[in-house]
């Protein structure tokens, strides 16, 4: 028997997927899932929701919850990290104050102005788990981080956190699909050799039956038409196009990890897919108005959440996040293997040691095996560098409240670099800090002075909130008035745990 903590757990449709998969595997069907949660009514949903899926199944295993962390945490095995830390209001103040200086951001979690906040609003709380991680659960449990900005956070939870980490994402196994639908090939017929930052991991190798077809894949994306998420891929295309391989994540996210794609509102339209029903198609702040959505929905619809679908817990019906497969790995000795977030020491020869990368490991009972990669090819690493040197400065002010430190950051993000003057950087830290003080306990030194420079010289942000490329959320009645919407549908599985990332 094992004991699984959940921090987070009040988020259904999550915590249910990673139960569920924990659940397939035979030797863990008595697991102890202990759920903690700031908001008590939303892990009551959740709490609901994964016993009846025990209860559906016939299964020993238990649901505890609390609001008392440490107490969640007590003689846990794995630690699961599934919060965001400030919630959507937070998440709104981390993309429009960044929009009024120009800095113009589709999802704002991994780097930008949006993912360098998000990391100082994290990690903080992030180390507060690392302590009671250390004092409470198990001798070197297992720490398992969902939660964005990955690179910063897993930094944070190695250098001053001093726990077992692992830093996980689903961006290797989503692209992966995506690239055999483009070839036309059977997923079991493709083997791929990813490694870069999260978010930016490149594919330096792909061999489809053994043939390398790793620069076949430009002409395959240019010539495919009946693959309609395509439209959507105008960004990752083109930086295939420029440097030879593909990358992780959607064209949303790339575009605002480097300068070239959201520099110009004028040339922004170019570059995004506002036909798309994907919040991952570049449309500005599209990753906040989608979760706006979500929550909509799910205020309205809070029953549903807790019914049980009638999937068998059979394992092609478990989803391909790595959780589940690294805690049997660890608990059965059957090797797993995937693309996980660790300290580099020097896996990929031409990034920084201490850096966090995305690579292939493997995992057997005797621990996280991490492979060599050698050199990524000169410009790909040359992305990932500028991102390493931004999370650095980002972790480290996190850690310190090194609020000089943290502009400095933001002067070296590529997109912010790509749009800002100096003064303007400074402003609009400035005014993130004192919006987001509240969350902020690390700069409460530095939030004066940012208000004293506020009132005195006033805002430099100039720039409209609402421009052409950004949709407004829609409430619950709006959504309902067409419940054939495909996006409407989408809702609706993630809520009742229909839609699951299988196999």
């Amino acid at each position: 028997m094992i004991k699984v903590a959940i921090i987070g757990a009040g988020g259904v449709g999550w915590t249910r997927q990673l139960a569920r998969d924990i659940l397939t595997v035979p030797e863990l069907q008595d697991t102890v899932f202990s759920f903690t949660d700031i908001d008590e009514a939303r892990m009551r949903v959740s709490v609901e929701a994964v016993k009846r899926l025990i209860s559906r199944h016939g299964l020993k295993a238990r649901v505890l919850s609390t609001t008392n962390r440490r107490e969640a945490l007590r003689d846990a095995d794995y630690i699961i990290n599934a919060v965001r830390v400030g919630g959507l209001e937070a998440w709104r103040k981390d993309v429009e104050i960044p929009l009024k200086y120009g800095v113009d951001q589709c999802i704002g979690d991994t780097l930008g102005p949006g993912g360098i906040m998000y990391g100082q609003r994290t990690v903080p709380v992030i180390l507060d788990f690392c302590r009671d991680i250390r004092e409470v659960s198990r001798p070197n449990a297992l720490f398992l981080n969902y939660v964005n900005p990955m690179s910063i956070i897993t930094w944070a939870a190695v250098k001053y956190g001093g726990v077992n980490v692992l830093g996980l994402c689903h961006g290797v196994q989503h692209t992966t699909r995506l690239i055999a639908r483009v070839l036309k090939a059977e997923l079991k017929d493709l083997d791929v050799l990813a490694a870069g930052v999260n978010h930016m991991t490149w594919f330096l190798k792909i061999r489809q039956k053994g043939k390398d077809v790793t620069h076949e894949l430009l002409k395959a994306f240019e010539s495919c038409h009946d693959v309609p998420e395509l439209a959507d891929e105008k960004v990752r295309i083109d930086l295939l196009r420029r440097t030879g391989y593909f990358c992780t994540e959607s064209s949303g996210f790339c575009s605002e990890l480097t300068p070239w794609y959201r520099k110009r509102p004028e040339a922004l339209p170019e570059w995004i897919n506002l036909n798309s029903i994907s919040h991952h198609a570049g449309e500005s702040l599209g990753g906040w108005r989608f979760n706006m959505e979500l929550q909509e929905y799910f205020s309205h619809a809070t029953q549903a959440a807790t019914e049980e679908p009638n999937i068998p817990l059979e394992p092609q019906f478990r989803s391909f996040e790595h959780a589940s497969y690294i805690i049997e790995a660890l608990e059965t000795d059957r090797v797993y293997r995937g693309c996980f977030n660790v300290v580099n020491n020097h896996s990929i020869s031409n990034l920084p040691p201490d850096a966090i990368v995305e690579v292939p490991c493997y995992v057997d009972r005797g621990g996280v095996h991490v492979s060599h990669v050698g050199e990524l090819p000169p410009l790909c690493a040359a992305i990932c560098n500028a991102m390493v040197a931004v999370q650095r400065m980002a972790t480290d002010a996190a850690a310190t409240g090194d609020v000089t430190l943290l502009k400095q950051a933001m002067m070296m993000d590529p997109l912010t670099s790509a749009v800002c003057t100096t003064p303007e950087i400074w402003r609009m830290v400035d005014e993130l800090l004192v919006a987001e003080a509240e969350y902020l306990p690390q700069y409460r030194k530095a939030i004066p002075q940012a208000k004293k420079n506020i009132e005195e010289h006033g805002s430099l942000g100039r720039h409209t909130l609402w421009p052409p490329t950004r949709r407004k959320p829609r409430t619950f009645e709006e959504m309902m008035k067409n419940p054939e919407d495909k996006f409407v549908k989408e809702l609706q599985k993630i809520l009742t745990g229909q839609l699951t990332r299988a196999q």
